[in-house]
């Protein structure tokens, strides 16, 4: 809301307020029509008087109002200048406390961190302690095996003295020659050991396969043993049959031959009936049957004539 806006409807609430009630009173003050008894003339002089004097006091009310409204604008633009730099202040304020959260963050990480260093020396401190606690039970421990191995080395210089070696360290040499060759020959042992065991290991399933195909072969030969049996008794059975099929087609044989010679017989004794040179071949007994039912047929027929003859005559 503008200042003059503000100004305006201030003024009017104010004549409002301040005169309204005082000129609703002198309304009631006025004389009613039946209390008149002046003229119109000195009525009207005393209206005039009257306005006039309300209009000065509004005229003054007025000019002390507006005195009032510039006072309050100054007021006012005093009052927004402060607010500004107040505004001003406070963004200077929280910019310096923004500045001083942060330097109070950076400083807590810091100090964090140099707590947690600070830790991390005196772990590191704690543990270098124990190792030199523990470094110096290892060297009271190498230093007690020292004196205990003392002896050991009073052997070996007594064992240079007796002995081809001319210092401790060519024996211990040797001894570590000798302890590789032996742990070199306890691996070849070892490995032949092993290969021996592979090699048995092996041996068992070949031999357990191999019994398992000799028990096959054993199963296929009782089964073969079987068929053979079998076929044995089928042989001597067929052999009896065949036997008997040979005897069987001999007296077939035999009596195909005398049907033979028969049947030639009757042929050539058909043929001298006939006459006829024959061109069938001595042979071809089919032939020669179909020639002997031809002939019979052929007898036959004419001795059914003859008899019909004989029974024709007998009749007459």
């Amino acid at each position: 809301m503008s200042l003059g806006i503000m100004e305006e409807e201030d003024l009017a609430e104010y004549f409002r307020l301040q005169y309204g009630e005082r000129l609703l009173q002198l309304l009631q003050k006025f004389p009613t029509f039946d209390e008149q008894s002046e003229s119109p003339s000195i009525r009207l002089l005393e209206k005039k008087k009257e306005a006039i004097v309300m209009h000065q006091a509004m005229e003054e009310k007025k000019e002390t109002f507006k005195r009032r409204m510039e006072t309050l604008k100054l007021r006012w633009e005093e009052l927004g200048i402060r607010e500004e730099q107040l505004k001003a202040h406070i963004q200077k304020f929280e910019q310096f406390i923004q500045e001083n959260d942060q330097k109070r963050i950076r400083a807590l990480k810091k100090a964090n961190k140099e707590r947690e260093l600070k830790r991390f020396h005196l772990r590191e401190l704690a543990k270098a302690k124990q190792d030199m606690v523990a470094l110096r039970l290892e060297h009271q421990k190498l230093s007690t095996k020292l004196q205990d191995y003392s002896i050991f080395n009073k052997y070996l210089e007594k064992v240079v003295e007796n002995s081809e070696f001319e210092e401790i360290q060519e024996v211990i040499a040797r001894y570590k020659t000798l302890v590789s060759m032996h742990h070199d020959l306890m691996q070849s042992a070892q490995e032949g050991q092993e290969k021996i065991e592979h090699a048995k290991a092996r041996l068992a399933r070949y031999m357990e396969e191999k019994d398992d195909e000799i028990l096959q072969h054993n199963n296929e030969l009782a089964r073969l043993q079987m068929r053979f049996d079998r076929a044995r008794s089928d042989v001597i059975v067929w052999e009896s049959r065949w036997a008997h099929i040979q005897n069987t087609a001999a007296k077939k044989t035999l009596l195909l031959g005398t049907i033979k010679m028969a049947t030639l017989n009757l042929f050539q004794t058909v043929s001298k009936q006939l006459k006829e040179a024959s061109q069938v071949s001595l042979e071809d007994t089919h032939k020669q049957l179909d020639m002997i039912q031809q002939f019979i047929q052929d007898l036959s027929d004419i001795w059914a004539e003859v008899k019909k003859k004989d029974q024709l005559q007998v009749r007459v």
